[in-house]
């Protein structure tokens, strides 16, 4: 299974610069630029696919029925799960080009030419981080922090299976950036998870988008929890066996290590 992980780039980024910084910080998704793992678990993440049950959103395992579910969302990644939702229209590509223009200040030529060459309403993530850097050097402070924040949604809340670019539909919701704060943004990042395991749990699909930073750290604790609460050795022996040595090592490390995500947002 081919995972779609964009921890690097979110890093390689880096924080917003001091001049945008309260801008981002006032969106409420800032702590998503410390929360993203940089290459999922392809084994961990494997096993819990296949676990997965579209008919009830919960991930079957052996020591029984866990899923995840919005508390986790606030507690791990501490997005707000209480809000407003904003419905993402369907975006014809002229609308999205209108919309690059007005909101990162881009030429119409350059955002025509952009969303052609992705082949419809998205844009290249290093074409926003291009455009991130023109808009700081140029001291337009919030069509920077739209730019910045963008590149952040397509990384971590918004991750599709393309791997290289986003949807611009979500620059709609980085309109008025005093106003972004209020939407619930925890609630769409697990909807858009659960639709994603629901498309990699077929048998005919052999790739996984969405927020993987947080399956994975929900995973973890799962794993944890487990070996806390049934006999561990049954835990490490199941894991070990059926399926591979890197998620039998998770099982140890959580054991051995307190495991804080808090310590690393």
């Amino acid at each position: 299974m081919k995972l779609s992980s964009h921890g690097r780039k979110v890093h390689s980024l880096g924080r917003p610069i001091p001049a945008i910084e309260v801008l981002v910080a006032g969106t409420g998704l800032s702590p998503l630029i410390a929360c993203s793992v940089d290459t999922g678990d392809w084994g961990l993440l494997s096993a819990f696919v296949e676990w997965w049950h579209r008919e009830t959103s919960s991930f079957h395992l052996p020591v029984g029925e866990l899923t995840i579910t919005l508390d986790d969302v606030s507690s791990l990644l501490y997005l707000p799960v209480v809000g407003d939702l904003h419905a993402f229209e369907p975006l014809h590509v002229d609308d999205a080009v209108q919309m690059l223009v007005d909101l990162l200040m881009v030429f119409a030529e350059s955002a025509r030419a952009e969303t052609a060459r992705c082949r419809g309403p998205y844009v290249c993530l290093q074409w926003v981080r291009d455009i991130y850097q023109r808009r700081c050097q140029a001291g337009h402070w919030t069509a920077a922090a739209r730019a910045y924040l963008l590149h952040l949604l397509g990384c971590t809340l918004f991750t599709n299976k393309s791997a290289t670019n986003v949807h611009v539909v979500y620059l709609e919701a980085l309109r008025d950036l005093s106003m972004t704060e209020r939407y619930a943004w925890g609630v769409a990042a697990l909807v858009l998870m659960y639709d994603q395991l629901n498309d990699a749990s077929m048998s005919h699909n052999r790739q996984l988008g969405g927020y993987i930073t947080l399956l994975q750290v929900t995973n973890m604790f799962f794993i944890r929890s487990a070996s806390t609460m049934f006999n561990f050795k049954f835990c490490y022996t199941f894991f070990i066996n059926v399926y591979n040595f890197d998620v039998a090592s998770v099982v140890l490390d959580l054991r051995v290590l307190s495991v804080s995500w808090g310590l690393h947002c």
